[in-house]
């Protein structure tokens, strides 16, 4: 990568998060100076380069002064859908999300920040049963089973549009697909379905209950690639124009459990498919081709080597929280 975010200010909202905390480290590595918010959670990460500001960006006044001297801003803050979440909760989520995306993006403007990151979502498009294109996002409804939070992301794009056609800021928006890595969230009652099935190997869980069926097709990419390729669309294409950051390769639910329990070393659990749990469209897998036309964009890490990477992660956190638990009863 280029000489880009060298000596920038780079604020990263949502930077205690799973996400935006690996978009904090990877600028760090490339030069930037990186802030990050902190309302009301700590930080995930210890460095020293990180500046911390506390602050709550529903507040105006917050707000604008995070965007402050920013020469770049990464919006990761906001809600992620998740099977099981119930409509009030998720109508929670969708009602934070419009919320602190306009308000952050209005102090941006108003700071008169150079470039913004935002994100759609792969839920916001129709439901085809073929690798879907940027181009294919409007053709038709968002699936019955994504309507609430894919027509949230939606507007989120005409939001980052409209901000590019009427200010001096450069938009960029990433389109996600379903992005899984160390620091996800693993909580049984909110997380999505890798974390939830590592969860549940690594726990030993007897027989091993899969929601849905072993066919069901997703486009999974582990959190640094999606770091990487976001990190090349805000350099290379502002503008508004959605991208695609996916992993590119069809991946079914059977293949990513089968390497779950091996990276976990329990391929002995009795494997069970639960097929009256909800699991929203049988197929969803982005075309990758614009990522690696425009921003020379390809994978480097493999499903196989992710979540082994998760897996060891999730293991050696909780062996942590264990210890520390032990430490705090001896106290």
């Amino acid at each position: 990568m280029s000489d880009f975010y060298k000596s920038k200010r780079v604020v990263v909202t949502g930077g205690t998060g799973f996400v935006g905390s690996h978009f904090a480290e990877s600028l760090l590595e490339l030069g930037a100076t990186v802030v990050v918010p902190v309302h009301d959670r700590p930080l995930p990460i210890e460095h020293d380069g990180i500046e911390t500001i506390s602050c709550d960006l529903e507040s105006e006044k917050d707000a604008f002064r995070i965007c402050e001297g920013a020469d770049y801003l990464l919006h990761c803050a906001g809600p992620v859908g998740a099977a099981g979440v119930g409509p009030e909760k998720l109508m929670h989520g969708i009602s934070r999300g419009l919320s602190l995306l306009t308000k952050t993006l209005h102090a941006a403007w108003a700071q008169k920040v150079k470039r913004v990151l935002i994100f759609g979502s792969s839920t916001g498009y129709p439901a085809l049963d073929h690798p879907v294109k940027e181009e294919e996002f409007w053709t038709g409804d968002v699936d019955p089973g994504y309507f609430g939070y894919g027509w949230m992301r939606r507007y989120m794009e005409r939001v980052g549009e409209f901000m590019q056609n009427e200010s001096d800021t450069d938009v960029t928006i990433v389109r996600p697909v379903a992005i899984y890595g160390p620091r996800d969230n693993f909580d049984p009652k909110t997380c999505h379905v890798i974390s939830a099935l590592i969860n549940r190997a690594v726990s030993g869980e007897d027989p091993y209950v899969v929601w849905g069926k072993s066919s069901v097709v997703r486009d999974f990419l582990h959190v640094k690639d999606f770091v990487r390729g976001s990190l090349l669309a805000l350099e290379k294409l502002p503008g508004a124009e959605p991208i695609n950051i996916a992993y590119g390769k069809q991946t079914t639910v059977g293949e990513v459990v089968e390497a779950i329990l091996k990276a976990a070393g329990r391929d002995d659990l009795a494997v069970q498919y639960d097929e009256t749990k909800p699991t929203a469209l049988p197929f969803r897998m982005a075309d990758t081709t614009k990522a690696q036309v425009l921003l020379g964009f390809k994978p480097s890490i493999s499903l196989e080597e992710g979540l082994a990477d998760t897996v060891a992660w999730y293991k050696e956190n909780q062996r942590l929280e264990r210890v520390k638990s032990s430490l705090a009863h001896c106290e």
